[in-house]
């Protein structure tokens, strides 16, 4: 089913990732349950790496987007495989200090962080912030001040570019929340504020054009224009940028509808990106800058199913039929907000033949609870096992305890074998903060 082997169906007719039965998984840790194959996430990480080292004579850095998927375990895969880490919130920040990260490779986004946030930042002097706007500046340099320590940055610039995905996770168009646009002088004005902050030693620049890309051209026109940039501020300031941080965005397979991409093929799209600034470096006279490049889904997304087991099956004669699952928008609100598709099958009837075609819902109190509609499925029993695939990224890290339901699991499998990152939350995690008022007992 994959060639890069996360998926396979076994002889038994059921699903498998990562050499574990998907039926066994569900039965040993319940459903719903998050499952992630340990082997698909370091190659997904190698081959960035490997290929900036190669193409790029090893002047870059890879960076895990950690809100794809966040947790400790995933941090320590990271730091074996050499790469660092972006976090955009204290509590990523604080998780990858608590997994022991290395300070000087994690680097801090975010375009409102909370004072408390860069504070920590600071305080535990982590390699770069990464600045979104004039306040920022301000207050990073005050409290840089306060350290007496002068805070590498980047800053977000926005190059304009409207890459064919979805409009909610295009972040480089023009009235997009983040960044400086580099067409109407704002981002060249910060430039020049940051190079005036005493506490602040600006390394250059950042960009991110959004998210499930699959056209190269984008990623290619994105660092054309920043490295342009990059340029004009050389001349107008004489300050030439040593990194550029070109974000992330490459797209990954959910249906059919989408590519089928091989390692090889992330490969190809970062070397055409590391052409396009190498050739833009020697048009304009610039020395090479530090590349960084921060893939999260295209390292986490394939990597990740997620296994739920059939309840209640309901047929509207002529109009809709609805198979229930365990799980819902609590868990994968990605359907609600984005009516985001994707490939569904029964892990323990994988090769029957599909017959009808039915709407995924959950167990919400909600009409709009659904995960799939439409979509294409043996017919389905209560008790079968459901899988859902590229299910590893902005699945957990959205899932949420609405209705006071449990945010599943998670299990890293490796080589047939799984274990918990996540453990199971339980009654007592749900009122764990809950607080009565001594005039309410």
């Amino acid at each position: 089913m994959n060639e890069r082997d996360t998926l396979k169906i076994n002889t038994a007719g059921h699903l498998e990732i990562g050499g574990a039965d998907c039926v066994r998984l569900a039965e040993e840790f319940g459903t719903p349950l998050y499952v992630y194959d340990e082997t698909h996430i370091r190659n997904m990480m190698r081959v960035y790496k490997n290929t900036l080292e190669n193409e790029y004579s090893g002047k870059g850095l890879v960076l895990y987007a950690s809100k794809a998927f966040c947790c400790s375990a995933i941090y320590k895969i990271a730091m074996q495989e050499g790469i660092g880490i972006d976090v955009v919130s204290g509590g990523e920040l604080y998780t990858a200090l608590k997994a022991g990260f290395p300070v000087e490779k994690i680097y801090m986004h975010g375009n409102n962080k909370l004072s408390s946030e860069l504070e920590l930042a600071l305080d535990n002097k982590i390699g770069t912030i990464v600045i979104d706007s004039f306040s920022e500046a301000d207050k990073l340099d005050e409290l840089a001040a306060e350290r007496s320590i002068i805070q590498k940055v980047l800053i977000r610039v926005n190059p304009g570019i409207e890459a064919h995905t979805h409009a909610f996770v295009q972040t480089a168009r023009t009235d997009s929340k983040f960044g400086f646009s580099i067409f109407d002088g704002t981002a060249e004005k910060i430039t020049k504020y940051v190079l005036a902050k005493k506490n602040l030693n600006l390394s250059g620049y950042h960009c991110h054009i959004g998210s499930q890309i699959f056209e190269k051209q984008s990623f290619v026109l994105g660092a054309e224009k920043v490295m342009d940039f990059i340029a004009q501020i050389k001349r107008q300031t004489g300050f030439e940028a040593e990194t550029l941080n070109i974000g992330g965005g490459f797209g990954i397979w959910y249906t059919d509808e989408d590519p089928k991409l091989k390692l090889s093929d992330y490969s190809a799209y970062l070397k055409e990106l590391i052409a396009a600034v190498k050739r833009k470096a020697k048009e304009n006279s610039l020395k090479l800058p530090e590349l960084i490049i921060e893939p999260g889904r295209s390292v986490i997304g394939e990597a990740g199913i997620t296994l739920y087991t059939v309840g209640a099956i309901k047929d509207i004669p002529n109009v809709k039929k609805y198979v229930a699952v365990d799980g819902g928008m609590f868990e994968n609100p990605r359907y609600a907000l984005y009516q985001s598709k994707y490939t569904l099958l029964l892990a323990n009837r994988a090769n029957e033949k599909c017959t009808e075609k039915v709407s995924v819902s959950g167990k919400c109190c909600e009409s709009g609870d659904l995960i799939a509609v439409d979509v294409a499925l043996p017919e389905a029993r209560v008790g079968d096992v459901m899988a859902v695939f590229s299910t590893g990224a902005y699945h957990y890290s959205m899932a949420s305890n609405y209705n006071r339901n449990f945010v599943p699991p998670a299990i890293l499998v490796n080589e047939g074998k799984a274990e918990y990152i996540v453990k199971p939350q339980n009654y007592e995690d749900i009122i764990r903060n809950d607080v009565v008022p001594e005039r309410l007992k």
